[in-house]
């Protein structure tokens, strides 16, 4: 679901099989209620971590200033609209990019407010990691459910609770112990596996970047180590290999150069070229120009086959063994994200991959609660911000995977195609809650 117009995802150069671990990127995202703290956070990570220019600090203090206050406030770090600014709250996604000697990081702030879910969503559709905040007085909210459950829905690998203000309940153990336990139970019940809680004052920065002498009975790690320790988890490194095919390079023999979306390919595999079915077997593999034995996600590369295979834009290349089976009925979990409703009947484009082929939306069956991801009527539409299932057929085959097996091959997005907006982001398959209670 990168890609959506007006929020664009980052994609910074891929890495090199050999590259150090010192160079590893973690994509994260953060998210909380209205006022818990979430840009101060996003804001206090920068300033600590010393990736904020001097222009842009004085710039900040310069604002603060003018509202009266007598500290920079650092939400306006990242609160770069004007009106999240007026306002003094975040709308838009704002991605941020910084480092340390350890790793480097693409931080997407993401809006608290529900009528911005659909931000929320595309900020988090590539994390790997979200960090959500909550305010120590008052615990897990409404809002605290909601981001659990689109994390839940988005299959983001691992959740950070920061629980906030802690310097406003006295830097008590137990008031953090007690939100830190609501949150597993909740956790569980959604059927997130790795969630880790930090105590934290983003506003004075304990434990965001430095430790806390006022919290010395929490022993782990500060919110910034544990995002430079804990391991990226994008595709499974032992996920079947993905290749959507972007461009056909003729000179010098024909290549089929694209972005590895899961897996690993290696000279010698036999792959099978999708919708067609036609297979062969990869002769070459280049990665940036040199010849290699084998790439993985995230590297972009080139590939040569032993044959004169019809290869075009839009087709997928995958192991013969492990190819997903290509599909004219799609049946998805879905966020609306444009103002003009979605309705059971309505023609789109469906944009997988590389590929782009012409659908109809058959059905509408449930939007889904954002608390919990219950469903509940639809009545054929979904509006601006809804999650809901909904079902496609599609003019063309598509070698869609299951969501919960790869998301980069498991999304889509739906566009308008009169005028080209992007109308909704698709995920293929049930919603985790569905998946869980079908398997039980």
């Amino acid at each position: 679901m990168a890609g959506v117009p007006n929020t664009p995802a980052p994609a910074p150069d891929a890495l090199a099989p050999d590259a150090p671990a010192a160079a590893s990127l973690l994509r994260f995202a953060t998210a909380g209620s209205v006022d818990d703290g979430k840009s101060t956070l996003a804001g206090r990570l920068l300033h600590d971590s010393k990736s904020v220019l001097a222009d842009q600090l004085a710039a900040v203090e310069h604002a603060s200033r003018v509202r009266g206050l007598a500290e920079p406030d650092l939400a306006l770090l990242t609160d770069g609209l004007r009106a999240e600014r007026e306002q003094g709250i975040t709308i838009d996604v704002a991605y941020r990019y910084f480092a340390t000697p350890r790793r480097r990081f693409v931080l997407a702030d993401t809006p608290g407010h529900v009528q911005y879910t659909r931000n929320m969503v595309t900020g988090a559709s590539t994390a790997e990691l979200m960090v959500i905040l909550t305010d120590v007085r008052h615990g897990v909210v409404e809002q605290t459910r909601r981001h659990a459950a689109v994390a839940a829905l988005l299959r983001v690998p691992r959740l950070l609770l920061a629980v906030n203000k802690m310097d406003l309940v006295d830097c008590a153990e137990p008031a953090f112990a007690a939100v830190a336990d609501r949150f597993a139970a909740l956790a569980d019940s959604l059927g997130i596996g790795s969630v880790t809680a930090i105590p934290i004052s983003a506003r004075d920065g304990d434990n965001v970047v430095t430790p806390s002498r006022r919290m010395d009975w929490y022993g782990g790690p500060t919110l910034l180590e544990h995002l430079e320790t804990v391991p990226a988890a994008g595709e499974p490194e032992d996920a079947p290999a993905r290749l959507p095919v972007q461009y056909v390079i003729r000179h010098g023999g024909r290549g089929y150069a694209g972005r590895i979306a899961a897996g690993t390919l290696r000279v010698g595999d036999r792959v099978a070229v999708l919708p067609s079915g036609l297979t062969s077997t990869i002769t070459a593999i280049d990665a940036l120009g040199t010849p290699v034995a084998a790439a993985r996600a995230p590297q972009s590369v080139t590939v040569r086959l032993a044959d004169d295979l019809d290869v075009a834009r839009g087709d997928l290349l995958a192991p013969v063994d492990s190819a997903p089976r290509p599909v004219r009925t799609v049946e998805a979990t879905a966020c609306h994200l444009h103002d003009r409703p979605l309705r059971t009947g309505d023609r789109v484009l469906v944009k997988h991959g590389t590929r782009t082929v012409p659908a109809l939306v058959t059905a509408i069956p449930a939007r889904l609660d954002p608390d919990g991801l219950r469903p509940f009527p639809a009545h054929d539409r979904l509006d601006a911000n809804d999650l809901g299932r909904l079902t496609l057929r599609t003019a063309e085959p598509l070698p869609v995977d299951p969501y919960a097996r790869s998301r980069r091959n498991g999304s889509f997005l739906l566009i308008d195609p009169a005028d080209g907006s992007t109308l909704t982001a698709g995920m293929a398959g049930p919603p985790p809650t569905a998946a869980r209670e079908a398997d039980s």
